[in-house]
């Protein structure tokens, strides 16, 4: 099972904006060339295929493509590949948030 990880900014006592919104990640992601925003995640297996809605900003690396949920202020991933680290230290430190498990 994968890990899971969470970019918020509800730990920060002092910040102006303790959500990340909708609007703050379509801005930010749209200036990445390598992230795609749906508001459908399929997720393929052997025998079917699950559609799951939300808003999710589909990162494309290396041929696979790995979803970044935003769900009631916060970004969550889950951890299925080491290049998933790096990226999502670089978007919480872009974002002003931090990276917590769970």
């Amino acid at each position: 099972m994968n890990q899971r990880f969470r970019i918020t900014r509800s730990m920060q006592e002092t910040n102006p904006e303790p959500s990340i919104s909708l609007e703050e990640c379509k801005h930010y992601f749209s200036s990445k060339p390598d992230f795609t925003y749906s508001q459908v995640l399929n997720v393929k297996g052997l025998e079917s295929t699950m559609s799951i809605d939300g808003e999710f900003f589909i990162w494309k690396h290396g041929g696979k493509e790995f979803p970044f949920r935003l769900y009631m202020g916060d970004l969550y991933v889950a951890i299925s590949n080491e290049a998933i680290v790096p990226r999502m230290i670089e978007i919480a430190t872009d974002l002003r948030a931090d990276v917590v498990e769970g």
